[in-house]
């Protein structure tokens, strides 16, 4: 099992070319920054979790900027979003970015994303519908692959629509498409077309049984569980003991740091990252 590390990315974390290096050479095998360009100050969305949203959420820098730092003080660590919100960018210059940060990196890149939590953050910056986001973003992310992948690349779906394009240049590697999903819908969409799964543990009531119960979804769209790898995202408070039991319930990818009893301590990130990095090779 490969561990990763998250950020909430703020500009009171360690800077993003000084962690990159730091877990590189400690030997995680990967750096993940999430995304909310903006948080609305007036909003009903209520914070999933319940009580009141985090400060964190108010000041994440952007990820891609982020993790082209980080691409530039490492030659190994792989770069991840976690999650990033692609349905709230325009497609051409996401897809633009994600390319030219997978050739600058040398192929490193993973597209972790979501159909997010905010509905107003959503409807201030998309025309699309809220309520078929899920659908949504199943498209955005097959009309992106084409981009990736065709010579001549063209799209057209319910939500989205054009005629063939020059769209250079390619990314070295066609990043993975991870959906960070779950509940029934976020898990069907994630068996059908996406790349990985990342769920967080701490809403899996059962990590081991939902992993079962995702490997059946995957039989009933033709796919194996080789074919579709999951990263947990371990909000519970880590151990060596809970990192080896979800290795063994089938997990390919831990991702730590990014426990809220974590956010706004950055002088517990270099320190959690030497604990970690010595129990690497028993993972």
């Amino acid at each position: 099992m490969h561990l990763g590390f998250s950020s909430m990315n703020t500009v009171n974390d360690p800077d993003p070319a000084l962690l990159a290096k730091t877990l590189e050479e400690a030997g995680f095998e990967s750096l993940w920054y999430g995304e909310h360009s903006h948080i609305p100050r007036c909003r009903t969305t209520a914070y999933p979790p319940g009580g009141e949203l985090p400060e964190p959420y108010k000041e994440m820098m952007d990820p891609y900027i982020s993790l082209m730092a980080a691409a530039s003080a490492t030659t190994r660590l792989k770069l991840g979003t976690g999650i990033a919100l692609l349905m709230e960018r325009e497609l051409f210059s996401q897809a633009k970015t994600i390319a030219s940060l997978d050739r600058l990196s040398g192929g490193r890149v993973m597209i972790g994303s979501g159909v997010g939590w905010n509905q107003e953050e959503f409807e201030n910056v998309t025309q699309q519908p809220w309520q078929r986001r899920y659908s949504v973003l199943k498209e955005t992310i097959a009309a992106t692959r084409a981009l990736f992948a065709d010579t001549a690349p063209e799209f057209h779906g319910e939500f989205i629509d054009f005629d063939p394009v020059w769209f250079e240049p390619k990314p070295v590697n066609i990043p993975p498409m991870i959906f960070g999903a779950m509940g029934p819908l976020g898990m069907r969409h994630t068996a059908e077309w996406a790349d990985g799964w990342m769920p967080v543990d701490v809403a899996l009531p059962d990590v081991k049984q939902a992993i079962a119960a995702f490997h059946n979804l995957l039989a009933e769209f033709g796919r194996k569980p080789d074919d579709v790898e999951v990263t947990l995202v371990v909000m519970a408070e880590v151990t060596p003991d809970l990192l080896k039991y979800y290795r063994d319930c089938g997990v390919s990818r831990c991702n730590i740091g990014v426990g809220m009893q974590n956010w706004d301590k950055p002088e517990i990130v270099m320190p959690m990252i030497e604990r970690f990095s010595k129990i690497i090779a028993e993972l």
